[in-house]
């Protein structure tokens, strides 16, 4: 049949348009796929993925309803209603969804690995780079490339630092997201470093506590090149108690398995995992977890006479304990259970000392004239007195931690010596402002001080030997320090008993 419709011409008059009834372009009418459960809305309705929005996570159907979880929350829920329960399933987790998020999650000034691609250029396609990356892994014909390795300064000498490809990474990235909802139930209390939620003053502020109650001695640890001489046999044996997927597992071994790369030569490695891979934190925890803190946790309980409190960040560990005798036998039972595993406790960085709030009074019994000092974190800490005489922790910026500041920054301001002189301050404002948010803590401004005047002076000192006659006054110095000021010295965190709620005695 026919249909004449009417439409105006351009100039205003009616014109005959004819067209025949059919049916509608099958590719116009939005269409449902069979797997709901896995593809975006947005995909399925014939729209790309909106903006800014994650396709993994499921839209309410109503505000005043509880909006579905998402497959790694589901994960995290019930590891937290199954405790010891081991999951055979998580590479299903590893889809396009989770792997954009992953994606998106990445640093995007990160340095790139040993393909030299980073993150903008991955980025170009990224929707079909990353189903296929999917299929990848599932089919298992995903292989991680060698790691970039470099060496950063580290106090007097340097650490070796792995750098990932950036595809690695993101892998890495994924499977971290759907690993740490697992691992967050079982780590207990007294681990900080590199989880969600926690932070290096969490971690002082914990060691702060624990002396201002029953302590007396402390055992600062510290485990010989840990990141090194990771075990690659026990740590799969640890991470199948929890994960029974075997291509998960396989696939978190293949990363530890991968190589190094320096100076164009491929090294195997057997042991160790590289520091700057994104899973590297958590492998980590999980292999001290089953050494170290399930362990130390049963010792306290069964063996110590007194109060043993525990504190561990990565692989930097303080205790403090009630008793000397405890305190000895600890270190020995240290060395011996960490021995097992392939690790070593530093001969020259592990101490006993004697340390709290009665460490003044008897520290004639060692023969010392004032209490020994630790470092933990870059702080010391210091067994003093306030104004009133009663004790005080003091925790002070680690003297190696400023040496090494102060050298990169002389090093740095050399190379800047010639750009503009807003720039340069602009750029030391940043650091002096970095500093202070890290090590402004009470008692802790001295410190603070003395690094921002010897910043200043090194600075000033470097800006006269742009020119051979240069040699600013008195009231030249004054005059650009007015138009060119450098922040003032500023305390960013409270005091630990004011964050615990618990005051000191």
């Amino acid at each position: 049949m026919m249909v004449r419709d009417r439409q105006p011409r351009e100039g205003g008059e009616p014109q005959s348009v004819e067209h025949a009834c059919e049916e509608s372009d099958a590719g116009m009418v939005p269409k449902k796929s069979a797997k709901t459960r896995v593809t975006p809305v947005e995909s399925m309705e014939g729209r790309p993925t909106a903006e800014g929005k994650s396709a993994s996570r499921n839209a309410l159907r109503a505000q005043d309803r509880v909006g579905a979880q998402t497959q790694v929350e589901r994960i995290g829920q019930r590891a937290k209603e199954q405790k010891g329960e081991r999951f055979d399933n998580l590479l299903s987790a590893m889809k396009a969804p989770l792997l954009k998020e992953a994606y998106q999650r990445l640093r995007k000034d990160a340095a790139p690995g040993v393909d030299g691609t980073t993150w903008q250029e991955y980025g170009e396609d990224l929707d079909a780079r990353l189903l296929d990356l999917q299929d990848r892994i599932h089919r298992g014909s995903y292989h991680p490339q060698p790691v970039r390795r470099v060496h950063i300064p580290k106090g007097e000498g340097t650490r070796p630092l792995g750098i990932p490809t950036l595809e690695d990474k993101l892998v890495q990235q994924a499977a971290r997201m759907v690993l740490e909802p697992i691992y967050e139930r079982e780590f207990l209390g007294f681990s900080y470093g590199y989880r969600p939620g926690r932070s290096p003053h969490k971690a002082l502020n914990a060691v702060a506590e624990a002396i201002s109650r029953k302590t007396s001695w402390v055992l600062d640890a510290d485990i010989r090149s840990f990141f090194d001489t990771i075990d690659h046999g026990w740590m799969q044996q640890f991470i199948e108690h929890r994960i029974g997927d075997r291509r998960m597992v396989r696939l978190l071994m293949k990363w530890l398995h991968a190589g190094v790369m320096e100076e164009g030569e491929l090294h195997e490695v057997q042991e160790g995992t590289p520091q700057g891979g994104v899973i590297s934190p958590l492998l980590a925890n999980i292999y001290l977890h089953y050494v170290l803190d399930l362990w130390a946790n049963q010792w306290r309980k069964r063996h110590a006479r007194g109060e043993v409190y525990i504190v561990r960040y990565a692989d930097d560990l303080v205790m403090g304990l009630q008793y000397e005798q405890d305190a000895r036998a600890m270190r020995e039972a240290l060395a011996l259970r960490l021995a097992k595993f392939g690790l070593e406790l530093h001969p020259d960085k592990t101490r006993v000392i004697r340390f709290g709030r009665f460490a003044r009074q008897d520290v004639g019994k060692d023969g010392r004239v004032r209490p020994e000092t630790f470092d933990f974190l870059g702080f010391t800490h210091i067994a003093d007195v306030d104004r009133r005489g009663r004790f005080q922790l003091k925790r002070r910026t680690s003297r190696k931690k400023r040496k090494a500041k102060l050298a990169s920054l002389r090093e740095e301001m050399r190379k800047r010596r010639h750009e503009p002189v807003q720039a340069q301050c602009s750029w030391l404002a940043s650091v002096l402002q970095g500093h202070y948010r890290y090590y402004g803590v009470p008692t802790n401004y001295r410190a603070l001080h003395q690094f921002r005047e010897r910043v200043r002076v090194s600075w000033h000192r470097q800006l006269q030997r742009r020119s051979q006659r240069a040699n600013w006054n008195r009231k030249q110095l004054t005059k650009f320090e007015k138009h060119f000021p450098l922040p003032q010295p500023r305390i960013h965190h409270p005091w630990p008993s004011l964050r615990y709620a618990i005051p000191l005695t």
